[in-house]
């Protein structure tokens, strides 16, 4: 199943890696990424997927000082499915 996952987060220079580093340790292959930028800020969108359970993902994205909302969750098989 793959999901919609979109944060807003600080802009510091290690926090993708940090966020990355956690989509990897929890389980989740990165299907796609995008990242909009803003002065303080960015917002960055991600699709993963995974057998496991999408709460163990979101949890620890939520702890990372960096991260300020995570501002959606969708299926995002559902999205494609509705575009086709």
């Amino acid at each position: 199943m793959s999901i919609l996952l979109t944060l807003q987060c600080y802009r510091q220079p290690d926090v993708l890696e940090r966020i990355l580093r956690v989509v990897r340790h929890r389980g989740f292959t990165l299907d796609d990424m995008n990242l909009t930028s803003c002065s303080e800020k960015f917002q960055l969108t991600l699709t993963v997927s995974s057998q496991r359970p999408l709460h163990l993902l979101i949890s620890q994205l939520q702890k990372l000082q960096d991260v300020i909302t995570l501002v959606q969750i969708n299926e995002a098989e559902n999205r494609f499915a509705a575009d086709a």
